[in-house]
């Protein structure tokens, strides 16, 4: 099976940028109180809702994977880019980060406790985060936590050509409105039980979208 372009062209940019972007990332305890409050409320909810595993997708050098098992979370990383893999597993070995991609991933149907998505669903193309959705969907335990943060927008795009120190890259970062990105959520049998946008401020290019929730109980489906 032909694997899609665009997935080609993120693993190969964050092949490429791999370690000027765990060298430019900031650690979590470095973002905005807003930023760093949002991950901890996640942290208290997948915490107490202790229904399995949490996979920080697209979690690149590890950096947030490592902040949410400082915090009690049975996290593990999961990212497309193997040398982000690499760089990750280097800095916390005490942690699990395996290579996948999140139109398929790594895990069994109900396997994972919560899913953070922390900037990382952007590079998808509007048309196939469908699908993305539903492999959330798919994997998580009925009733367990989710949260999705990043770049939101009116649907316009960019395509970089260089990145992080120079380095060319060849993904494209998209960003949708905040309520077609739930409603997307919704449609894939994702419970979205808060919501937050946080304006343009200080080192920030545009709004940012936060989306809480939790997969639908089994008695919620059709």
């Amino acid at each position: 099976m032909t694997e899609p372009a665009h997935l080609a062209a993120i693993r190969e940019s964050y092949d490429t940028v791999a370690a000027a972007y765990a060298a430019h990332v900031k650690p979590p305890s470095e973002l905005d109180p807003l930023s760093r409050a949002m991950l901890t409320a996640f942290a208290e909810v997948v915490t107490a809702a202790d229904l399995g595993p949490v996979a920080d997708l697209g979690c690149g050098p590890g950096k947030v994977t490592a902040h949410l098992a400082a915090l009690g979370v049975p996290a593990l990383g999961v990212d497309l880019s193997p040398k982000m893999v690499v760089l990750a597993q280097r800095a916390f070995p005490e942690l699990r980060f395996v290579v996948g991609s999140m139109t398929a991933l790594p895990f069994g149907d109900g396997e994972l406790g919560g899913i953070l998505a922390h900037y990382s669903t952007h590079h998808t193309p509007p048309e196939l985060l469908p699908a993305v959705f539903a492999e959330f969907h798919r994997t998580l335990a009925p009733g367990a936590p989710f949260m999705v943060v990043g770049h939101a927008g009116n649907g316009e795009h960019t395509r970089p050509a260089h990145a992080y120190g120079g380095h060319p890259v060849s993904y494209t970062s998209y960003r949708l409105p905040p309520d077609r990105i739930a409603e997307l959520l919704g449609r894939a049998g994702l419970v979205v039980t808060a919501r937050l946008v946080q304006e343009p401020g200080e080192g920030m290019k545009g709004p940012v979208a936060c989306f809480h929730g939790h997969g639908r109980l089994k008695r919620d489906h059709p």
